[in-house]
């Protein structure tokens, strides 16, 4: 059985593989900036699975322009919290919109 790191690891190269050769179509994005995207995004999604408090497949991550995205249901406020506070943490985001759901 693979460690959640190990996991992560493989999810972000995936990620990145697969971006580099993407053509732009988020707006007027450009290459650099989406795969700048695409790498924040990836890191906070590992760091959601490495973290035992935050269920990373239950929290979607989107990310324009360094504005982090978070979508989806969390067990309770402080898991809300805690996935807020580890994507402020990812180098590169520039502001969080936390539209994480809290569900009993």
């Amino acid at each position: 059985m693979m460690s959640k790191t190990t996991l992560a690891a493989l999810v972000a190269s995936l990620v990145l593989l697969t971006a580099t050769g993407c053509a732009v179509t988020r707006g007027q994005e450009s290459m650099g900036a989406y795969i700048d995207d695409t790498g924040i995004t990836t890191l906070v999604k590992a760091r959601f699975y490495e973290d035992k408090d935050v269920a990373g497949s239950s929290i979607g991550v989107e990310t324009l322009n360094g504005t982090v995205m978070l979508s989806g249901f969390a067990k309770s406020t402080l898991e809300r919290n805690k996935a807020e506070t580890i994507a402020r943490a990812v180098r590169g985001v520039t502001s969080i919109k936390n539209e994480i759901a809290v569900r009993p």
